[in-house]
Parts: C-alpha cells; structure tokens; sequence
C-alpha cells in the first residue's frame, strides 16, 4: 500500500512539475513578444522621396491599432503617418493571466502536497478542491489557448507586409513600386500556442488522478490509509 501510495503521489509531483514549467513557457513566449516587419516604397518619379526601409515595430498585448509609422506620399517631402489594424489585447492577456495563475496554484497545490499531507486529506477537503480547481484551469487553458489562436492568426494577417503596404496611399498609384523587406518571426508566438495546448492536456489529464483522491471514487479515503499511518475505516460490501 505505502508503495502504491508513493507511485500516485510521485506521479502527481511530476505532473505539477509539468505543469509549471509549461506554464513559464507559455507566458514567457507570449508576454515577452516583440516583432517587427520591414517595407518599402519606391517612388518611381521623384526617387527623393523613396523609403526602402520603413520598419514597423509591434508587442505583446498587441494593441496594433496603436502602433504607428510613416511612409512617403511620393509628392515631394510629403509623408503620412499610419497605423496598423487590430486589437488583440484581449485574448492575449487573458492567455497570459491564466498562465500566471496556473502556475501559481500548481505551485500553492505542490506545497500544500508535500509538507502538509494530512491537512489536505482532512475530512477530504484538499482533493475535493483540488479536482475543482483542476477541471477549472483544464477548462480554461482550452478556451484560452482556443482564443490565442484565433488572435495569432489575426494578427499574422494585420502585420503581413502585403497587407501593410494596401494601408499606404503612395502604393495605391500604379506608378509607383512597394515591396516587403522583412516579415515579422513568429516562432515564439507559434510555441506559445503549443505550450497552451500541452497545458490543457496536462491539466485534463490530471483530473482522474486527482479525482482518485477524492471520497466521490471508489475507496478513495482509505487508499491512504498506511501513507498517513491512520487506520480508516472501509465500509463493508453489502452482498444481495
């Protein structure tokens, strides 16, 4: 039984570590974004006026409506200041704060685990809470990876450098020349949404672990009974 009882709990302190940790990677490769992209315009009949590279930077929680830059009207010196299309704060932030919140009660949950044991299979409280938070943050981790992204799809379409030069009046007249320097790198925020997903089916997958703690499965209290060193009673099998 003690051996039975040190497989579950070392099983469940490896899924909590799972759970951290991929929880810092969704934050970090999400909250610590920064991309930029690179245009140009090419003014065919007054080559002054020409910018061959018209850098736009854009980060986490990507209000893109508020990002800003110049670009030439190829009428002399003249320029106008434009702004890319979209907020995505929303999801992005609440991508975000579920991370920070998942791996803060996964951390508050293996404390509680480990060095206070018998406080949390008191009168089975800890497990009973324990599965509900677990079924919550499963639950959220698929609507937030869900909603992130939806958003990162968006997003990739507000800052493709072909969509960006349709925003910029000089690339409207036929005379003149505009191009895409440099795309923005999305290889983190692609990994974020992985490590969202990897999330959920870490927390779903620990909900029957959890749930086996409890008094709602099958002899649930007493399966810790030589673990805790209490003798708890098992009821007895009623024969029909």
């Amino acid at each position: 039984n003690c051996f039975l009882c040190y497989r579950m709990a070392s099983g469940t302190l490896a899924l909590s570590l799972g759970q951290k940790l991929f929880s810092i990677f969704a934050f970090a490769t999400c909250g610590g974004y920064s991309g930029q992209l690179w245009v140009s315009v090419d003014c065919q009949l007054d080559k002054a006026s020409s910018n061959l590279s018209i850098g736009i930077d854009f980060a986490y929680p990507f209000r893109l409506h508020q990002v800003s830059f110049e670009a030439p009207l190829c009428e002399g010196r003249r320029r106008e200041r434009l702004f890319l299309i979209g907020d995505y704060t929303s999801s992005a932030e609440f991508f975000v704060t579920i991370a920070v919140f998942a791996f803060l009660y996964s951390f508050m949950a293996t404390i509680v685990y480990i060095f206070f044991q018998k406080k949390y299979r008191e009168n089975n409280r800890g497990p009973l809470i324990d599965f509900i938070g677990t079924v919550v943050f499963s639950f959220m981790w698929l609507v937030s990876s869900s909603a992130w992204a939806k958003a990162l799809s968006d997003i990739k379409v507000a800052t493709d450098p072909d969509e960006v030069q349709e925003l910029m009046s000089a690339c409207k007249v036929m005379t003149n020349k505009c191009g895409s320097v440099q795309g923005p790198r999305w290889s983190g925020l692609n990994t974020s949404v992985v490590f969202g997903f990897l999330n959920f089916v870490l927390w779903a997958g620990n909900i029957w672990f959890v749930f086996k703690e409890t008094g709602w499965h099958k002899g649930g209290p007493a399966r810790y009974a030589g673990f805790l060193g209490r003798n708890i009673p098992v009821p007895e099998k009623v024969s029909c």
